[in-house]
């Protein structure tokens, strides 16, 4: 009688227990062992903002099974029959002898586990940077649930009254929120230029502009040069180029990297974006160890390149695969669209593909555009603005990015587009997908499909657009150019764009001699929908010098 496969996992957060429990499934007859470093397993990482802010009350909540069954040790062993070392490290892999070492920590000693498949998903370490007074007391970070017990403690026992979060990243705009909703004045610190260097800069400070409306400082192209405490060693203020801070409490979330040191005293092959390489099964450079989760590198469909991408829900997909193949049930992994969605107090976050920021790093010639519509008919009760960028390789047309910010449903459209990513659709295609349509869900022409058909158009040379922060800069470097403002009389005293002439669309006709043509002629709107028309009206005419402001006055932050 053959011997049972021997599994041994290391990592008891995301992917790890998601390949244990997709082998057993497989392979009823398996060895399977969990080691874990930490005491706490299969916790929801994504949640711990929303348990520090109260939201989520119980933190075992963020460790249980939809029906509040709490994933320990006795739940791997009694429900899984999965074998638990938590409280226990992986030391070494001697890959010749096919053993795992590991040491339990709380006694110190070590023992050797054999192995016929490895699983490494050991997740992320949080980078720290040399910042003086790091070590002051309540400056923290956020990895571990432990980590949220400690941060909530501080905020319900000393009532900080000042908070400071040092990164822009995911991490530190969900805290953001958190924080707020504990009735602390919140200053986040960000080095770029914007936020959420994922989008693209007209994009993120849309965003921006939002946090600042509800009291949140926003330092941008902002560094911090030290923490300074007072006498009895707790921090009071973060000192940056900015300027002065005052702070009880100092969230330091300036990222994380692959937690990958396992695999490289092992010899496994690092790839170039610093995680563990991995082939489409999930197999390292070793064909009996495989690798999931965050410290595993991702293959990018839309870039065309290895990238990082710490994310649970790809966690979670990727240690299926691995425990499918750990098994020898054959499984690829198609690689990812760098999908990911966020909610920033009232508004709606998401992007996935590439920004075009990122395709000018890449040398991919691209065409965006950018509408604000309604997500639903403006006569239904509680339609909400959004705003959408898309992004399409010019030479296929193919729709390679998009991003979305706004208080209406943005992320329906984002799973829409990335699902249209991965088929290869062009933005011809996307323009005339069968969406779903009733007034309580979108409009007729969904704002997917209106910004499909404004990226053709432009594709197609019928129109050329100007985004807020270029038209912002050329104004700024004092560039002589027209302002066209085609809204009604009333609309203008909901406010608009300093300069600008009113020329109400319907008496664009009888007044288009009033448009210079020797400069540069800027149309918009509310949203930009007349300005589309205004721009087609006077290129009847001979106009040649029209731009149109992408989004409009929705997608307006100055």
């Amino acid at each position: 009688m053959a011997e049972p496969l021997r599994i041994v996992v290391v990592g008891g957060v995301a992917a790890g227990p998601k390949a244990a429990a997709r082998a057993r499934r497989l392979a009823p007859d398996a060895e399977i062992t969990i080691v874990e470093k930490g005491e706490v397993l299969s916790y929801a990482g994504c949640g711990l903002p929303y348990y520090i802010s109260g939201m989520v009350e119980d933190r075992n909540d963020l460790m249980a099974t939809p029906i509040g069954v709490l994933r320990d040790p006795e739940f791997f062993a009694h429900v899984k029959d999965i074998n638990v070392l938590n409280k226990t490290e992986a030391v070494a892999i001697d890959r010749e002898a096919q053993e795992l070492e590991v040491r339990h920590l709380p006694t110190g000693t070590t023992e050797r586990l054999p192995y016929d498949r490895l699983i490494i998903a050991t997740g992320t370490d949080p980078v720290e940077l040399p910042i003086p007074g790091s070590d002051l007391e309540n400056v923290l970070q956020l990895k571990r649930v432990e980590d949220a017990d400690r941060f909530r403690e501080v905020m319900i026992t000393e009532q900080c009254p000042y908070v400071v979060i040092i990164g822009g990243g995911l991490i530190g705009m969900e805290m953001t929120e958190a924080v707020t909703e504990c009735g602390s004045a919140v200053a986040i610190v960000e080095m770029l230029p914007h936020v959420l260097p994922m989008l693209d800069a007209d994009m993120a400070i849309l965003v921006e502009e939002h946090m600042r409306e509800v009291g949140v400082t926003v330092l941008t192209s902002s560094r911090v040069e030290r923490i300074e405490g007072d006498e009895n060693g707790k921090v009071s203020r973060v000192v940056t180029s900015s300027g002065d801070a005052p702070a009880q409490l100092v969230l330091e979330s300036v990222g994380v990297r692959p937690n990958v040191e396992l695999a490289r005293r092992a010899g496994l092959l690092i790839g170039p974006s610093g995680g563990i390489h991995v082939n489409e099964y999930m197999q390292t450079s070793d064909p009996n160890i495989y690798a999931a989760g965050d410290c595993a590198e991702k293959s990018c469909f839309t870039r065309g390149t290895p990238c990082f991408l710490p994310l649970g829900s790809v966690a979670n997909k990727e240690g299926r695969v691995a425990g499918s193949n750990a098994v020898g049930h054959a499984e690829r992994f198609p690689g990812v669209a760098g999908t990911t969605a966020l909610k920033i107090f009232d508004w709606n976050v998401g992007r996935a593909g590439l920004s075009v920021e990122q395709a000018g790093e890449l040398g991919i010639p691209v065409t965006s555009a950018t509408v604000a519509a309604p997500d639903k008919p403006h006569y239904y009760p509680g339609a909400k603005t959004i705003v959408l960028k898309l992004v399409a390789e010019k030479a296929t047309r193919r729709l390679v990015g998009i991003q979305g910010v706004g208080e209406g449903e943005v992320i329906k459209r984002i799973d829409v587009a990335v699902t249209a990513m991965t088929a290869g659709m062009t933005v011809d295609e996307v323009a005339n997908l069968d969406l779903a349509y009733a007034p309580p869900y979108s409009e007729a022409m969904d704002v997917l499909i209106h910004g499909a058909n404004v990226l053709r158009n432009k594709l197609d040379g019928l129109v050329r657009g100007v985004t807020s922060v270029e038209l912002h800069d050329r104004l700024e470097a004092g560039e002589d150019l027209m302002l066209l403002d085609v809204r009604s009389p009333s609309e203008l005293e909901e406010g608009g764009i300093p300069g600008s002439r009113l020329i109400p669309l319907g008496d664009l006709r009888s007044r288009a001699a009033e448009i210079p043509r020797d400069r540069s002629v800027v149309i918009y709107c509310k949203t930009s929908l007349r300005a589309w028309p205004a721009c087609r009206i006077l290129a009847a005419n001979g106009y040649d010098n029209l731009e149109m402001l992408e989004g409009g006055l929705a997608a307006w932050p100055f």
